[in-house]
């Protein structure tokens, strides 16, 4: 969303109707009274620096926007925003992280899903996506269910499809990052692509989490994830990376998992 465009107290609501909290559940919690939070969010009373810190803690705002909430109040913004790779504890934990799942594919993304760095496992099967998918950056979410991308490798398309749009769609309520709107749009216009198995042969009730069906040259592959954030970021490019862990989800994908790490690149 764009904040520099609005008062402050309309930000304010709209984070406080984001979450579907009440006025009274805010003010109690931020310790002030709901008159209070009524003048400032009808722009009848201007919060201070710390007022909007403690709102934006009770309402998790991300840091991005907290930035723009100071900006529309007339305060400098309080994160900074720096390249990962100027931040460097942080470059190198990533790096980290994403070596240390080795031999099983990770990759580090921001709040859209845009590659921030990827293992060389994940790298392997990264290789396949066109240039085309990959400007002016790589999104996973595309590379993974564009017909020119991963589809057509998909034994579940069709239920990993409907995963990944659940996704987007919370994304977009906990951030309200901007391009995954449209990114949504475009992923459910996506057709079926010629080739994809829309989900024949795969039992959707035998595993606990959703897992990625991908028929590859080494064999099937079964994979599920987890995330993985930094703890009470202060940067914004820190508070917008997540780490996506992906693990075997049956012993014959370990075993080929296992095997290809063996291989020479």
């Amino acid at each position: 969303m764009t904040t520099g465009q609005e008062p402050v107290g309309a930000l304010l609501r709209h984070w406080r109707e984001q979450r579907r909290r009440s006025q009274l559940d805010v003010s109690i919690a931020a310790d002030l009274s709901a008159r209070h939070l009524s003048f400032i969010e009808t722009g009848r009373s201007m919060p201070s620096r710390q007022m909007i810190g403690r709102l934006c803690e009770e309402l998790e705002v991300p840091l991005r926007d907290r930035n723009g909430l100071y900006l529309a109040a007339g305060f400098a913004p309080v994160h900074e925003e720096r390249p990962l790779d100027h931040i460097r504890f942080a470059c190198a934990a990533v790096d980290a992280v994403l070596a240390g799942h080795e031999p099983y594919p990770a990759i580090a993304v921001d709040a859209r899903w845009d590659l921030v760095s990827a293992n060389r496992a994940m790298t392997r099967f990264l290789d396949a996506v066109p240039d085309t998918l990959r400007m002016p950056r790589l999104n996973m979410l595309r590379a993974a269910l564009h017909p020119d991308g991963l589809a057509a490798q998909l034994r579940n398309y069709e239920q990993w499809r409907t995963h990944v749009v659940r996704r987007i769609r919370r994304q977009i309520e906990r951030t309200a990052a901007r391009g995954l709107t449209k990114l949504l749009a475009e992923i459910n216009d996506y057709p079926v692509p010629p080739g994809a198995d829309a989900g024949a042969g795969v039992d959707d009730t035998a595993d606990a989490v959703v897992p990625m069906v991908l028929a590859t040259e080494f064999g099937e592959l079964r994979l599920s994830y987890m995330l993985s954030v930094f703890g009470a970021p202060q940067d914004v490019t820190i508070d917008e990376i997540a780490i996506e862990s992906f693990f075997p989800a049956d012993a014959a994908t370990r075993e080929i998992l296992w095997s290809l790490s063996t291989r020479t690149p």
